[in-house]
């Protein structure tokens, strides 16, 4: 793939999926507090080239732990709080972070890949395009959220979706690669 084939420049906006892109998802349970937090390697380093490349970073994450009463709110908080910090001493940056704790999809206007969380980034930051947008997720549900919204869709694993537009094994990668 060409090096920024989509022509990204600073009127772009990143969504990005938190568990599995920013740090290593622990399987079957849920990131509860900041000693659980892993950073998967490089992604310090791709935020900090994304904060000079695009316009606004913004995490969308599902957070059914809360939901189900796993962890409070307050948890999910002081765990984003600490990642903003990170990525800001290692050079990077995430302007908002929005999370959805609803358990099931039925109803849920925000859970992913429903197009809540990214009008609720909109409000916040009306110069988002989603035609000028790139969602970074692992999952299905992340890739028809940025199609649903007619985004370009950046795929972290190993196998490609028909959902994706591209496929990367890390955000380094994509990073370094595309934009």
């Amino acid at each position: 793939m060409e090096n920024n084939q989509w022509q990204i420049d600073n009127t772009w906006t990143l969504f990005l999926d938190r568990d599995g892109v920013l740090n290593r998802k622990i399987d079957h349970d849920y990131v509860r507090n900041w000693e659980q937090f892993e950073f998967l390697p490089g992604v310090k380093e791709a935020l900090a080239i994304c904060a000079e490349k695009f316009n606004r970073i913004v995490i969308v994450t599902n957070q059914r732990g809360v939901g189900r009463g796993l962890m409070a709110e307050s948890d999910l908080h002081e765990i984003h709080m600490l990642l903003m910090d990170a990525v800001d001493e290692a050079g990077g940056r995430i302007d908002a972070i929005f999370f959805c704790p609803d358990i099931i999809d039925e109803g849920s206007t925000h859970r992913k890949p429903n197009p809540g969380m990214a009008f609720d980034a909109q409000r916040l930051f009306p110069e988002i395009d989603f035609s000028k947008s790139v969602i970074v997720g692992d999952s299905g549900s992340d890739m028809e959220f940025g199609k649903n919204l007619g985004m370009k869709t950046v795929l972290i694993g190993d196998k490609l979706m028909p959902t994706a537009d591209i496929l990367f094994p890390s955000l380094i990668k994509f990073v370094v690669t595309l934009v």
